[in-house]
């Protein structure tokens, strides 16, 4: 039994067995081998290590936005009068953080204050107290109401409420839009990123500029007034792809959106900066790549367009009062994506290892075409497998040898 043992040890550490090779000639056969390793070949070159760069390690990006808007406009409406508005009326909020709105319409209500009014018909139509319930509100309402039915005017009543009076009536929203030339105001992109496995920092398009001073010398731009060029640049997708600085209008209108449409009640425009980055070339080579896109205007939504209310509070006389702003805006919600990759040894062996493993499919289609197809299967097979009896048992031998005697 020990001996027995010892030689399976044995065998185990110092014997080697091989698959048997069975050299077959047919030009179909050897054809088909040939043609399927070149496609597997072509895709793990060009796709896994050229397109996706399976050689190298993967980072995700860590970045931070802010934005700083320009421009003035004048509005001439009856109820204020001329005004002029700037950055610090029309953005909100004023931080300028990745998600803001630029108000390009209103709805004016002036000199409220808390007392007793008038509901509106839509909100509390009446034709007695009773239809209004005492400190209740309807779900449309601007007040609680004080159980009486009042008249709204000489042909109807509604209910009486109290609240911030007189009620605001935004039935009738200004049409072209009151900031029409919010279209001329221009966007400031300061977007930072970093990669931190790798640490790798960079921020926005004037890094690129300030690090490829060849591109603008050969345009004609001396050195010394490319500090005024990034003053006076706006960003175009053909033009000027690194400017940091955008047009209003021209992020709409690259949107697929009208301007002129969605200024009136309002919108969402999604801004991503994308930022694929190669760091096996300098950094200077990572470029932002900027795309726009219209979320919802549609006037079939059950709420279209984008608005919001904000007020402007003061005393007159001891009294409390507010100027109330219904405001119609476009919210501009700057998404960051990126990711970044640097030539590690460990997802490049990992790689070749998986292309090699691919290699065997070209051995497994062939055999199946070479038994199972062809007309000479019976003759491959034969060639290619090797059959053994089980031994026969020793009284089954002397039973055999007494036979051949006999």
């Amino acid at each position: 039994m020990g001996q027995k043992c010892m030689e399976k040890v044995s065998s185990f550490l110092f014997e080697y067995d091989t698959p048997r090779m069975v050299l077959v000639r047919n030009k179909k056969v050897g054809l088909t081998f040939r043609l399927i390793q070149l496609i597997v070949l072509t895709y793990i070159i060009g796709w896994v290590f050229l397109y996706e760069k399976g050689y190298q390690s993967q980072d995700s990006i860590v970045s931070s936005v802010s934005v700083k808007l320009k421009g003035l406009t004048l509005t001439n409406e009856s109820i204020m009068g001329p005004h002029i508005w700037d950055v610090v009326d029309y953005v909100f909020p004023p931080q300028g953080d990745s998600s803001f709105v630029v108000m390009t319409n209103f709805i004016v209500t002036p000199g409220q204050k808390q007392e007793t009014c008038p509901e509106l018909p839509d909100d509390g139509f009446c034709t007695q107290d009773s239809d209004c319930s005492k400190g209740k509100y309807s779900r449309q309402g601007q007040g609680l109401m004080t159980g009486k039915c009042v008249n709204f005017n000489s042909s109807v009543k509604t209910c009486e409420i109290f609240g911030w009076c007189p009620v605001e009536v935004d039935y009738h929203i200004p049409k072209p839009a009151l900031l029409s030339e919010a279209e001329k105001f221009t966007l400031f992109i300061k977007n930072s990123i970093t990669f931190p496995r790798f640490k790798v920092s960079s921020q926005h398009a004037c890094q690129s500029l300030e690090l490829h001073p060849e591109r603008w010398l050969g345009e004609g731009i001396p050195h010394q007034q490319q500090g005024e060029y990034l003053k006076k640049c706006t960003y175009h997708k053909v033009t000027d792809t690194l400017c940091p600085v955008f047009d209003v209008g021209y992020i709409v209108k690259e949107s697929g959106q009208n301007f002129t449409t969605l200024a009136v009640k309002g919108g969402v425009v999604g801004i991503t900066i994308d930022w694929n980055c190669d760091l096996d070339w300098p950094i200077r080579y990572c470029k932002p790549i900027y795309q726009f896109h219209g979320l919802y205007n549609d006037d079939g939504n059950v709420s279209p367009g984008f608005n919001f209310r904000y007020a402007k509070y003061y005393k007159e006389n001891g009294t409390e009062k507010r100027t109330l702003f219904k405001v119609f805006g476009i919210r501009f919600d700057i998404l960051v994506n990126g990711k970044a990759g640097k030539f590690d040894i460990i997802p490049t062996m990992t790689t070749i290892g998986s292309g090699i493993g691919i290699f065997g499919v070209a051995s497994v289609l062939c055999d199946v075409l070479l038994l199972h197809f062809l007309q000479g299967r019976d003759y491959y097979k034969q060639k290619k497998f090797k059959y053994a009896e089980q031994e026969p048992s020793k009284s089954h031998k002397k039973q055999k040898e007494l036979d051949n005697v006999q």
